[in-house]
């Protein structure tokens, strides 16, 4: 036969595009369409063109999809269920619901493949009401009912939505379990900060993916709990389970929040050791880059976290961020300021965090004009509203300069009710300043919104007691004890050995409490044999004086 009488029919196209898809070559799938549109035979088929469909929904082009699929003459299931699939993976997400409601006016019914895509476009966008109909349409078919990917499905969608409750109850009903159930259960219980059943559910698992433990870590370390994640991150090595960024972004992020340095540091070998790369080329990782950044910078190794900063191949927004917030906490405010030039040069644009931490400098450095300026810009230049926290930042700056009148017209101005974080900064200001009336006006409104915090009444009670007014000390103080109100007590720690030891006020609960207070009554005495000493030589000077005298 020669070459010129072959003649490719639809098995032909259907495996070259199913090629194309798997490939995600979109370009190869282009020329493949166009010897179709050029095939009498072929040109209208409903087979090829739901082909076509799911070749331009795995390469991620909606748009050419969406053509396709109003070109053509005939549609069936298979057809409805590739578009809708492809705006639910590609976006805009809420083009999926309009679709699928679109589908069953045009009087088709919605199998298990439609419903499971249909109930993801509503985990993303987080509609539970939509995902509740879904739901509803499930549990009226029997057929339905016990599919295993739309149980998976919708215990994902309950769990994206923050409604662990349903999301449980959905999982508890499956006739059995899967890692997908439990993996989703597991990230709805984290996102909802309830550590405890997230652990439940994960040590009830028979096999443990490592998306699984990296949700466990990444609760711990979110939750206040970092030594936990960091036991757990030694249990996934030591059960040679492989770790992914995602694992060590989240282990250097518990590594910074306890301000761990050597932990940190130790962390980052394993990185290393691992191969994950944000130094050059296309195996350069963003995420690891900016978490070793991080981590450094909370740690206060700052040259450290610029050293890293500055190797990074790529830069994302996050990066520039942990650069500018970083040098801001730890009193490098111009830096803080030449670092967002920087990132403003570099086309990146700035978000809400990065305007926090470049107020935060000027706070720190007491740059008030800079800081007026930074803050109008927000709107102006960069489209950022300002937050309840941005306002926080100008209420401190203003108030530590002692600017507290147009701090009063700043918050009377804000389009929020302020929070207590704002009015404890005020307060803070007015003693600092001695401006008494005001600081009656902050606490005031702090007994409103935080009654049991013993930290207005002390900060009202010391500026009464500066400014002489026992009086009104006295009567803070009764005030505080009618309300139950108690001033908690100090607290410092020191780590010896990688032991932590805490202290409390009045504290006997130490159990090397006798060793440490004998060797306070050694320190002490030999504090005052060491000032007796000084007095009799400097008595012994002026005798000698006198004597020459």
């Amino acid at each position: 036969m020669h070459a010129d009488d072959f003649v490719l029919n639809a098995y032909s196209f259907a495996s070259a595009l199913s090629a194309c898809a798997a490939e995600k070559d979109s370009k190869t799938g282009a020329q493949v369409h166009a010897l179709v549109a050029k095939s009498p035979a072929h040109g209208n088929d409903v087979y090829i063109g739901s082909a076509l469909l799911d070749m331009y929904a795995k390469c991620e082009c909606p748009e050419a999809a969406r053509k396709v699929f109003e070109a053509m003459p005939e549609r069936n299931i298979v057809s409805w269920n590739s578009l809708i699939t492809c705006y639910e993976q590609n976006g805009p997400v809420g083009e999926a619901l309009v679709l699928f409601v679109t589908m069953m006016d045009a009087g088709f019914v919605p199998d298990e493949v439609t419903l499971a895509s249909v109930m993801s476009a509503c985990a993303g966008l987080a509609a539970d009401r939509e995902g509740r109909q879904v739901h509803a349409r499930v549990l009226k078919s029997d057929r339905l009912r016990e599919d295993m990917v739309l149980s998976n499905a919708l215990v994902d969608m309950y769990a994206k939505c923050g409604r662990t409750w349903e999301a449980r109850c959905v999982f508890d009903r499956m006739p059995s379990k899967s890692v997908v159930s439990e993996t989703s259960l597991i990230t709805g219980y984290a996102r909802s900060a309830n550590v405890e059943d997230a652990q439940a559910v994960f040590s009830q698992m028979v096999e443990k993916n490592v998306i699984a433990w990296n949700v466990l870590i990444a609760a711990y370390a979110q939750n206040g709990e970092e030594e936990e994640a960091l036991r757990l991150f030694v249990r996934l090595k030591r059960e040679s389970i492989w770790p992914t960024h995602y694992t060590y972004g989240n282990v250097l992020n518990a590594c910074g929040n306890v301000a761990d340095l050597q932990l940190g540091q130790q962390a980052h070998v394993h990185v290393l050791k691992e191969g994950f790369r944000f130094d050059f080329g296309p195996e350069s990782d963003v995420f690891v880059g900016n978490s070793l950044v991080d981590m450094y910078l909370k740690t206060g190794s700052i040259d450290d976290g610029v050293k890293v900063f500055e190797r990074m191949a790529a830069r994302d927004n996050v990066s520039w961020n942990a650069m500018i917030v970083g040098h801001a906490q730890n009193g490098r405010a111009r830096d803080a300021l030449q670092l967002f030039e920087r990132m403003l040069c570099s086309k990146e644009s700035p978000d809400s965090v990065t305007m926090i931490g470049v107020l935060s400098a000027c706070g720190h450095s007491g740059l008030v004009e800079e800081g007026r300026r930074y803050f109008r810009s927000m709107s102006e230049d960069h489209g950022i509203t300002p937050s309840q926290d941005h306002y926080t930042c100008m209420v401190d700056l203003l108030g530590r300069a002692g600017h507290l009148k147009e701090v009063e017209e700043l918050i009377k101005e804000m389009p929020m009710e302020p929070d207590s974080v704002l009015w404890a900064s005020l307060l803070g200001s007015c003693r600092l300043h001695k401006n008494i009336e005001m600081g009656e006006w902050a606490a005031g409104k702090l007994f409103e919104l935080d009654p049991e915090n013993s930290g207005p009444y002390v900060l009202l009670s010391n500026m009464y007691a500066e400014l002489g007014k026992w009086a009104d000390v006295f009567r803070v103080r009764r005030s505080m004890k009618s309300r139950g109100v108690s001033k908690q007590p100090g607290c410092s720690w020191i780590e010896i050995g990688r032991q932590v030891s805490v202290f409390l006020a009045r504290d006997n609960g130490h159990p090397c409490r006798n060793e440490i207070h004998d060797t306070l009554r050694i320190i002490q005495m030999q504090m005052s044999r060491a000032s007796v000493d000084a007095e009799y030589a400097d008595c012994m000077v002026n005798y000698s004086s006198e004597a020459c005298g």
